[in-house]
């Protein structure tokens, strides 16, 4: 249920977007020949403790005593991904704009890009980013359990990431 909610208001602001809402969305510039939009502002820089590169979160809807889930929109700039990290209860991203990647330890690596929607289960250590010629904006869907949702690790190497 609480899906269906969030999925009917995720819905309501995509097509307030393209309804002539006198709020426009923010360019984010051309990469890679194409030109992206956010739909949600910039938001604050990520962590470098968590993040390689640059890249922005803005959390549009936090975990509260009412909800057991948290919505974040995260733009990576080209090459950004965050470190390797597992998830207390599954993640679900929903991809809005540029290209990116998706890649489970030992696993190849999954490309992403605008239109896709990724569920990651449960434990799963992972991370993911954008491609090195693209911007990458995600909508993330994090369930909670407890008061933490991300276990973070260690970095993902530039080599691990080259080798894509």
């Amino acid at each position: 249920m609480k899906y269906l909610l969030f999925l009917l208001a995720f819905s309501a602001v995509i097509l307030s977007s393209c309804s002539g809402n006198t709020q426009q969305p923010v360019e984010i510039g051309a990469v890679a020949n194409d030109s992206t939009t956010l739909i949600f502002p910039m938001g604050l820089k990520a962590s470098a403790e968590k993040f390689i590169g640059t890249a922005y979160v803005n959390e549009l809807l936090p975990k509260s005593d009412s909800t057991a889930y948290a919505v974040a929109d995260v733009v990576f700039e080209p090459g950004a991904r965050n470190n390797w990290h597992t998830h207390q209860v599954r993640q679900t991203m929903f991809v809005t704009a540029g290209h990116g990647w998706y890649q489970e330890r030992g696993k190849k690596a999954v490309p992403l890009k605008k239109g896709d929607v990724y569920v990651i289960p449960a434990g799963v250590e992972h991370w993911h980013g954008a491609a090195a010629d693209s911007r990458f904006v995600h909508l993330v869907v994090t369930d909670f359990q407890g008061e933490e949702c991300v276990i973070w690790g260690e970095p993902v190497t530039d080599e691990e990431y080259n080798n894509l």
